[in-house]
């Protein structure tokens, strides 16, 4: 893996603010809906898991997608692979439109050096009758990399760099590696056709805690050794604090607030934000003081959101505005942006 290669960092590299001209990914007004079974027989209800989310993410950098189970980010890393494809919305990948809606051809975007997905689950994502160069050279086959001794050169090299030695793993079936390991070659299947963008869905949840910070360095190693453009699914806050640039926060199938990361967790402006960061363990915190912030009430059906704001029937700081109006997406601090109508006051660094 050289043709990516950088100067590794000393210690933690400061996040990098992205740019247009630099702008990998562009998603726009992204919508996914499902259908599901009705209560009544032969019924059937739309599913509103995303509703008009836009983001971009520049060469580069890790942006992260945060919320709680249904929130809908884990739809729309897959919906990057149109696997299923979103029903409307735009995608850019490199300048390049995907195709979206009934055009939209699943696992597409996987071709050549486009997108791909590092999964929660190591042993799901393995198939478990090929060993583990067979897995990891898989992806090479689509990327159009016939010749067999390059293949077998850049299945040495990135099993070297993900902490993977050939002579001892490259024959192994998963059933003979451990959760860390399995994770391991997981990452370098995903890497080894040197994608544009990494998925990282929930990419250390499944693991052991003694074995997730050493995953969590490895992919900090990877960001800076390769120059990793990267998505981050993730419902755990202080891995996003340890690996994100940027952070964006998902509820409802909406996005609340998109910030660099340490100004997020330094002053959110969204009170589901707030809710989310103070329940963080305070040695977890990175010094910031927070007093805990309670949700109550039940969490909204996606059969049956809430008119205007998604989460305003759990928000203490609601109005009858928030009932009547979507809140838009608005910037109130470079770089910050929030969708709320009355946000919490946002603090200089």
């Amino acid at each position: 893996m050289t043709r990516r290669t950088t100067t590794p960092a000393t210690d933690q590299a400061a996040p990098r603010e992205p740019a247009a001209a630099s702008e990998l990914l562009r998603v726009t007004d992204l919508v996914q809906e499902f259908t599901v079974k009705g209560s009544k027989p032969f019924a059937r209800a739309r599913v509103s898991a995303v509703a008009g989310v836009s983001f971009g993410i520049a060469r580069g950098e890790t942006f992260a997608l945060v919320g709680e189970t249904g929130s809908g980010k884990t739809t729309i890393a897959r919906a990057l692979l149109a696997s299923p494809p979103a029903v409307s919305g735009g995608i850019t990948l490199s300048g390049r439109p995907l195709a979206v809606g009934r055009h939209a051809k699943p696992g597409a975007a996987r071709g050549g050096s486009g997108v791909q997905m590092v999964f929660q689950d190591p042993f799901g994502a393995l198939d478990p009758r090929w060993t583990i160069a067979g897995s990891i050279a898989e992806p090479l086959a689509t990327a159009g990399v016939t010749d067999q001794a390059e293949r077998r050169r850049r299945i040495a090299e990135i099993m070297h760099l993900v902490g993977l030695d050939a002579s001892q793993f490259a024959q192994r079936l998963p059933r003979e590696l451990s959760g860390g390991q399995a994770q391991r070659a997981a990452i370098a299947r995903a890497l080894v056709a040197e994608p544009d963008l990494l998925i990282l869905d929930e990419p250390v949840t499944a693991l052991d805690v003694s074995v997730q910070a050493q995953i969590l360095a490895l992919l900090f190693m990877l960001r800076q050794r390769l120059s990793l453009t990267s998505l981050l699914i993730a419902h755990d806050l202080a891995v996003v604090r340890a690996l994100a640039d940027r952070t964006a926060i998902l509820f409802l199938g909406r996005m609340c607030e998109l910030a660099p990361t340490a100004e997020l967790f330094r002053s959110p402006a969204h009170p589901y934000t707030a809710a989310l960061l103070s329940a963080i363990p305070p040695g977890l915190r990175g010094g910031v003081r927070r007093e805990r912030v309670r949700i109550t009430g039940r969490q909204p059906s996606p059969l049956n959101p809430p008119s205007g704001c998604r989460f305003r029937t759990r928000c203490p700081a609601a109005q009858e505005a928030c009932a009547e109006v979507v809140p838009q997406m608005r910037e109130i601090a470079p770089g910050h942006e929030v969708a709320c109508h009355f946000p919490l006051p946002v603090t200089a660094g």
